[in-house]
């Protein structure tokens, strides 16, 4: 009898070890997936030809597990001032969405080549159509919605000193580019008014925001109606809300770690979107990929496919041209799981390779998977020496 009992507890507690141990893997796969775990992949033979050689080129090309809704990010996709082409990286990320296969694209911004005043109506139109070439036409085609934001150098919002937009014609040239009945860009407006440069839409139980990140500032009435949209019913019944913006708020990479090259109070505007439960914060212009969090606010700076790739803040290689497939579970705490890949390679970007924290002149960002309450002595002996305590406080 107690030999029995005996063996009972062992089978027990073996079964309850084996609950915990997958329980634990459960959450961590929650964020980031592991590398070995493959389902519902397409069939090589179903893909087009040009994805076709694409994934045959990389191997065995990994495919994540899919969610409730697929999401594929990408960012700053120009290159030189004025340019009509593009950057092989950005042919190979939208010849790669049919093995994909997302609900929706979404751009950080950086479309076209401009911000420069010496550039005339017809290279700025040339522009846009080599980017509906390369992106939009394929877009529409597969019948992919493309929610995006506007970047510095598809429409920027610099002012002069008597409050005149510098890039006027930019600006206006944007704007008719986008709202074209041919270039739809198939979202599901909720608000569109001020499109393309505040506007809101949704998509499958998830509210998107995207305002015009192209300068640092978001003059007040523009604030007024940001705050008005997150408070609305549309916003606070979605099972989940996403900002687009091209400036991040805070800092991550050299060369970008400056006043200008971030929104400004960043802190004020990040309370608030806490307080309307905004759960993620997509930016690019920085140029480096860097998955982080500070506070409640998941912050995903989009690494570019175009040209510039930039150092994370404090190291000395440039981060790759990335791509990030982004896939929502609605029942999963963490809502959402990062899968990103090096545009050269096709191999995966792992958090393990990315610092557990970056030290931008504005405040600390930590990386996604790291809480502020796992980091050593040191490493915020050395956030402090560098930023000062309050930068590096949650």
């Amino acid at each position: 009898m107690h030999w029995r009992r005996f063996s009972l507890f062992v089978i027990l507690g073996f079964a309850l070890t084996i609950f915990c141990f997958a329980c634990a893997n459960l959450d961590r796969q929650s964020t980031q997936i592991p590398t070995t775990q493959q389902t519902n992949k397409p069939e090589i033979s179903s893909l087009p030809p040009q994805t076709q050689e694409i994934v045959k080129s990389a191997g065995d090309l990994f495919y994540p597990p899919r969610g409730d809704v697929r999401l594929v990010a990408i960012s700053d996709l120009n290159s030189a001032y004025g340019s009509t082409d593009y950057d092989p990286e950005v042919d190979k990320g939208i010849n790669l969405l049919p093995f994909w296969e997302p609900d929706m694209v979404v751009c950080s911004g950086d479309m076209v080549a401009g911000q420069k005043t010496s550039l005339t109506e017809a290279q700025i139109k040339a522009m846009w159509a080599a980017f509906d070439e390369h992106v939009a036409a394929p877009l529409r085609q597969a019948n992919i919605p493309f929610g995006f934001t506007i970047g510095n150098h598809d429409a920027s919002g610099a002012k002069g000193e008597e409050g005149e937009f510098k890039f006027q014609e930019e600006r206006d040239l944007a704007s008719e580019y986008w709202k074209n009945p041919q270039h739809n860009p198939g979202v599901e407006f909720i608000d569109k008014s001020q499109f393309p440069f505040f506007y809101t839409f949704k998509h499958k139980d998830i509210f998107f925001m995207a305002w015009d990140g192209s300068t640092h500032r978001i003059p007040p009435d523009k604030l007024a109606w940001v705050e008005k949209a997150l408070a609305s019913p549309e916003a606070q019944q979605a099972k989940m809300r996403i900002l687009l913006s091209h400036l991040p708020l805070y800092a991550v990479a050299e060369g970008r770690n400056k006043f200008g090259a971030v929104m400004a109070d960043a802190d004020e505007l990040r309370e608030m979107l806490e307080k309307y439960n905004v759960h993620t914060y997509i930016s690019g212009h920085q140029h480096a990929y860097y998955p982080g969090h500070r506070g409640k606010l998941q912050l995903l700076h989009m690494g570019l496919m175009g040209s510039g790739p930039r150092p994370l803040i404090g190291t000395e290689a440039r981060s790759a041209k990335a791509i990030t497939v982004v896939d929502i579970n609605f029942n999963s705490p963490e809502l959402t799981t990062y899968t990103t890949y090096d545009m050269k390679t096709l191999e995966l970007i792992e958090y393990k390779q990315l610092p557990r924290f970056l030290t931008g002149h504005n405040g600390i960002v930590l990386r996604r998977d790291v809480e502020y309450k796992d980091l050593k002595a040191e490493e915020k002996a050395a956030c402090i020496e560098k930023i000062g305590e309050k930068l590096c406080s949650e």
